[in-house]
């Protein structure tokens, strides 16, 4: 299964969120037909809240491609199609960083992992 982890699910599992891992989503993560990505979005997310103060991290900044690697997740990077990208059903959030998210989900046909009350009922997000 392809996945997307929101950005408080990669910070909980490099051990950095306000939040422990939910058992079931290192259940699934655990499983070796579980492919996890994350978007440039949520380095880009962590980067400007780290630095404005408002995110501490359990490492620096240029740590994280070498968790991204000790942990086998793979970059999605952000392209025309994701910028462009109508998702639908519509959203319950006006974020832009949960609406690249799902747009990358809709184009590249990955699933969002999330806890985030405003995802977690959209046909995008694993559920």
């Amino acid at each position: 299964m392809r996945l997307l982890l929101d950005t408080h699910i990669f910070l909980a599992l490099i051990g950095s969120g306000s939040i422990d891992l939910p058992v079931t989503v290192a259940a699934v993560l655990k499983d070796g037909d579980t492919e996890p990505h994350l978007s440039a979005v949520s380095l880009w997310e962590i980067a400007i809240k780290y630095r404005l103060g408002k995110l501490r991290l359990a490492v620096e900044l240029d740590a994280l491609p070498e968790l991204l690697k000790r942990f086998a997740v793979r970059i999605v990077p952000i392209n025309e199609q994701h910028a462009l990208a109508a998702v639908k059903p519509e959203p319950a959030t006006r974020d832009p960083f949960d609406r690249m998210l799902l747009a990358q989900c809709q184009i590249e046909g990955l699933k969002l992992v999330t806890i985030d009350r405003a995802l977690v009922m959209h046909p995008l997000a694993a559920g």
